[in-house]
This record gives C-alpha cells, structure tokens and sequence, in this order.
C-alpha cells in the first residue's frame, strides 16, 4: 500500500481551504490528493498531473468515492505545467505540490525494473513516451558517461569499479533485466556489503533512473513554472528524496527569496518524525521545503 510522505505536513504548509485551488504535480496513488479534496469543499479544484499514465489509474481506483468533476487528470511530464493550465483554463492557483519521489506501486506492480529486488526488464522509465531505458544506458553507454552518472546521481564512491564490471559482463552478452545487472556489478562490491543495511545496488538503480527520466533538469525547468503560476499568497511546497534534488530547490527559493519574490516557510527542510520512518522506511530520506509567493 502507497503511503503518503509527509502527509500533515505537506497539508500544513499548503493551507488548502475550501473554495481554493490547487495542482498536485506528481499524483502518484492520490495520497495527498484525497487529503486535498477533503479540505478544498465542493467549490475547489484539483489539476492532478502524473507522467505516468499507470499512476493516474492506480489512483482513481484508489479514490472512488472521492474523485468528481472537481479533478483534473493530466497524464503529462510536469514540465508542462503552464501548457497544462492554460489547455485547462485553470486559475487562480492557490498552492501547488510536488514530490518528487516514486510511489511503493511502482516498485513493487509496474514491472518496469525499478526495484533491485525483483527480476524485471531493465526499462525504469516513468513514461512509455520515453525514448531512453536504463537498458540503453547499461549497454551501448560509454564506460565514462555511465561512470558520470553513477557519481553524479547515485553519489557511489563506487562507480569506477562498477563500470569495469558492467563493460565485462556486457561484453559477453546484454544485460537485460534487473537481476542481471545485480549480478554483473555485485563483483565490484567487497563481500561485507552483502550484510549493509542498504543493498549495495540501490545507488545503482537510483541513478539510472533519474538519467533514464532526466529528473534533474525537470526539475529546473518546472520550478520557475510554477512559482509564475501561483497567487500572490499561493504556496509552493516540494518532498525531495535527494540531496541533488534538494540542493537545486533550496537554490532556487533563495535566489527568489533575495529578489523578494517569496517569503521562504521553512528555514530548514522539514524531515519525517522517528514514527513516519518506522511505518515507511521509504521516507527515510524526504526533505520538504516551502514557500510563499509575495509578489
């Protein structure tokens, strides 16, 4: 079951109240979203958004009883927020949420290879539209670019040694699935890792797939976005499950903040409390940041 990261918090910080309006960047399963529409009474909106058509699904049979003409489902890169708004005629804008992290239903039912844990086709793409798979990358990428990623997004002290060993396993045949790329770079790990508390593969898989879905310069591109978009007064609230992730946020409000165009909410990220983390482990890396727009 998808358990919402952050979820009083995110509602904290969003102050939806009835009659408002709001965009949920990445749906996912429609935690935050049945919360929302709870708090929004029958006069507010929803523009529910999710690049990955499956995540829209999961999440009207998640909300059956909750989902009317007050929601907008978009099944489209976030990036194209303000095409969305202005196809949709969607404003004003009150407060938008984005999260950016990857729901429990994607790793365990989307067979996409996102979890190391099971042996899927190693694909990791959020959307079909998408060219590029972890595939790809794996196998045709040169050993420096891989290496690149690995450093960059996996931050893997590692990755000079998984590299070697993932050009040796490909030279002897592709590597298409989860489990084979497990076991092509579990040679470059010492034997203690076996016992870590983190599977030695999760840098590995956590970079690929923000390469495969170019998560990063998404996020670049979506944030001015978004803050055009709001009221003055509307709230821009981001979960980030990377320090990469968080460094270009806490950035980009700064910069804002110094311009006077927002009043930063939260001096320090917000983190989940010891018993969020002990009902979801997955949240043990979320970092909420918010802000409101003042001019």
């Amino acid at each position: 079951m998808h358990i919402p990261v952050l979820l009083k918090e995110v509602i904290n910080f969003l102050d939806p109240r009835p009659g408002k309006n709001f965009i949920d960047l990445t749906c996912g399963s429609g935690g935050h979203l049945a919360v929302l529409l709870e708090k929004i009474g029958p006069e507010g909106r929803v523009l529910a958004v999710d690049w990955d058509k499956d995540a829209i699904s999961r999440t009207e049979a998640a909300l059956p009883d909750k989902l009317d003409s007050r929601v907008i489902f978009k099944n489209a890169n976030f990036i194209k927020i303000a095409e969305l708004v202005a196809e949709e005629k969607f404003e004003p804008i009150d407060g938008i949420l984005l999260d950016l992290g990857w729901s429990s239903d994607q790793l365990e039912k989307s067979g996409r290879g996102f979890s190391f844990l099971k042996d899927e086709p190693l694909d990791m793409r959020y959307s079909e539209n998408n060219d590029l798979t972890a595939r790809d990358i794996v196998n045709y990428w040169p050993p420096e670019e891989i290496e690149k990623i690995l450093k960059n997004f996996g931050e893997e002290r590692l990755a000079g040694k998984i590299v070697a060993a993932i050009v040796k396993a490909r030279q002897k045949k592709p590597i298409l699935t989860t489990q084979e790329l497990v076991v092509a770079i579990s040679p470059a790990f010492p034997k203690k890792t076996n016992y870590a508390r983190i599977h030695f593969a999760t840098r590995t898989f956590q970079a690929l797939r923000i390469a495969v879905n170019n998560e990063m310069d998404n996020l670049v591109k979506v944030l001015p976005q978004a803050l055009d978009l709001l009221v003055t007064g509307g709230r821009l609230v981001i979960i980030s499950f990377h320090s990469l992730e968080d460094r270009i946020v806490k950035n980009f409000f700064r910069q804002q903040a110094k311009e006077g165009k927002i009043k930063i909410l939260t001096k320090k990220p917000i983190r989940p409390a010891e018993e969020e983390i002990l009902k979801n482990f997955r949240s043990r890396s979320a970092k909420l940041r918010a802000v409101e727009k003042i001019s």
